[in-house]
């Protein structure tokens, strides 16, 4: 009997005991992926989390929500900041646009108004813009008391000759060092760079020396050679960035065809380089015009004299300057240069926008 007792009470345990490890979803015993009481609450924690978040992201706007507003759209966004710098940028840069016109109109606008104004007025302690009472006496003192024409021609004669050997001289060489780049272009281009640091004192005294063997001091032709070695590392600086903006795959395009290379430069690249020989041309045109250092040292006849060394005939032995007919012989000695860049200008323009479109 007792045996038998024993028997039920252990397998009545065991049933209890294996009863409650195998209950199913009432949450009070395990499953086979765990506890079930810590599933539910996990799944109940989930559900509860998303929920509320939800709940948040509806009703609190956070940082990447904007506000609801009472008719159910969202709020606009500002543009008035993003506006508001771009126009004061534009309105700072047209500012300093206009500030450096004025800084290099003055001189100019004094200057016309210096060479207009009589003896009187330029004598006055208080200055006008306007002459009260303009005057051409200024000009025919000008005339009268220096060969401003000859001057003129000479100065003409040396930089348009010199500008021309220059872009001659520069553009095949510029083309090389734009389309072959290899260590000796890139050392040519360095030097060539450099060399428009040297001061013109240190160039000037071996440069005389050279110009009296060859028999070339006080002559035209000496003066022309200077200003086209002076000018020939400017000219190609600015052709070999020019060439290096004409895409490669023209000319590449042109061989496709057929072309050859002299067809292909004369056709397809000597037009898109215009311009830039256009405007290196113009360059080195001013700067040969303009030369003063050069011609003082180098010419000695004053029929050969350039106009920048006629202007300082103008000055007295004590170094007074008559002040009248030097601003109208210095300002018929600027018109030049303003006439050709307002002339050409246009033409580098077009040429720029021609070239564009062909690429």
């Amino acid at each position: 009997m007792s045996g038998t007792q024993d028997s039920g009470t252990h397998d009545s345990s065991s049933t209890d005991t294996g009863g409650t490890k195998g209950s199913g979803p009432d949450g009070h015993g395990r499953g086979p992926d765990g506890d079930g009481t810590k599933e539910g609450s996990r799944t109940k924690e989930r559900s509860g989390t998303k929920e509320g978040s939800r709940t948040k992201d509806l009703g609190t706007p956070g940082r990447g929500s904007a506000p609801r507003r009472a008719g159910g759209g969202s709020a606009p966004r500002r543009a008035g900041g993003g506006t508001a710098r771009r126009t004061a940028t534009r309105t700072g840069q047209y500012a300093a646009l206009l500030g450096y016109l004025v800084f290099l109109a003055f001189p100019f606008l004094w200057l016309i108004s210096t060479a207009f104004k009589p003896p009187r007025e330029l004598g006055s302690m208080h200055p006008t813009w306007i002459p009260e009472a303009p005057t051409l006496e200024n000009f025919r003192q000008a005339f009268a008391q220096q060969p401003l024409p000859a001057a003129a021609g000479n100065s003409l004669l040396a930089a348009a000759v010199s500008a021309l050997i220059a872009i001659v001289l520069a553009t095949p060489m510029a083309y090389v060092l734009g389309r072959y780049r290899n260590r000796l272009s890139r050392a040519a281009t360095g030097w060539v760079v450099i060399s428009q640091a040297f001061p013109l004192v240190l160039v000037i005294i071996p440069l005389f020396l050279i110009l009296k063997g060859l028999h070339l001091v006080d002559s035209r032709t000496g003066l022309i050679m200077v200003y086209v070695v002076w000018s020939l590392p400017f000219a190609l600086w600015m052709l070999t960035g020019y060439v290096r903006a004409v895409p490669p795959e023209l000319e590449e395009a042109a061989a496709v065809d057929g072309a050859g290379r002299l067809r292909t430069l004369v056709s397809v690249t000597a037009p898109l380089l215009a311009p830039g020989i256009v405007a290196t041309a113009l360059f080195s045109f001013i700067t040969a015009w303009n030369e003063f250092f050069f011609a003082l040292v180098l010419l000695k006849s004053p029929e050969k004299q350039t106009l920048p060394v006629v202007l300082t005939h103008f000055l007295g032995a004590e170094g007074v300057a008559d002040l009248g007919p030097l601003a109208a012989a210095a300002l018929l000695a600027t018109l030049p240069s303003l006439l050709l860049f307002a002339v050409i200008q246009r033409r580098i323009t077009g040429g720029m926008l021609a070239g564009a479109v062909k690429s």
